[in-house]
């Protein structure tokens, strides 16, 4: 529970986690890349739109877009249909930005991500990893996909289990269901309901401190 009552969900913990290491990276001339994977839009979130979101921010970063990155897209360009840089080249340019600074890179929701295409970018960040050494990840996503993580991405884990306290979850519904702005669709019934169903739902939370170019990640 955060401070005058207030709970943290997932989100709000990634959301902290966020904005620390952009306030540190300022500090340590490091980069931070986020990206954030939505159910509702799973088919628009492939493995290469996610790796080439990462790219576009870490090179936004930079003070002068490398030669190589910049002849890559206009290389692109000239094929037919303009289309993107492709899965490979992607992880090749993030394997050679990466590795000249710092990159701490944020992954909300990772089980939102289609599994095929999770598999893949869970293996490109892998590559990425044994190419820059100084480059962290930072990882949310339900429990069930902790074991997938820990097979594909190298480095040590220590894990740490939090389970939210009921009475935390419901205080947290109730000052979400306080901020309805149409409180008249909410009823008494419908209320309580929520109040029952959502509790009982609730995954536990899992906190991952890594080593040195492993993982760190909250499900």
């Amino acid at each position: 529970m955060g401070k005058s009552g207030q709970v943290l969900t997932s989100r709000d913990v990634s959301s902290l986690v966020i904005d620390i290491l952009c306030d540190r990276a300022r500090e340590r001339n490091a980069t931070v890349a986020c990206l954030y994977f939505d159910f509702a839009v799973q088919k628009e979130q492939s493995s290469t739109s996610a790796m080439g979101a990462l790219l576009k921010q870490v090179v936004s970063g930079l003070e002068v877009i490398p030669e190589e990155i910049s002849r890559a897209y206009q290389d692109q360009k000239k094929a037919i249909g303009g289309r993107g840089p492709r899965l490979a080249d992607l992880v090749k340019m993030l394997q050679d930005t990466s590795s000249k600074e710092d990159t701490f890179v944020c992954i909300d929701a990772l089980d939102e991500c289609v599994p095929e295409h999770r598999v893949k970018l869970l293996d490109s960040l892998n590559k990425i990893l044994r190419k820059s050494p100084g480059t962290r990840i930072f990882v949310t996503g339900r429990p069930h996909i902790q074991p997938e993580i820990g097979r594909r991405l190298a480095g040590s884990v220590t894990s740490l289990s939090i389970t939210p306290k009921r009475g935390d979850i419901i205080t947290y519904l109730h000052s979400r269901l306080e901020e309805d702005t149409n409180p008249d669709a909410m009823d008494s019934s419908l209320e309580a309901e929520i109040l029952r169903k959502i509790p009982e739902n609730i995954s536990e939370m899992y906190v991952e401190a890594t080593t040195p170019g492993a993982i760190l990640s909250i499900h």
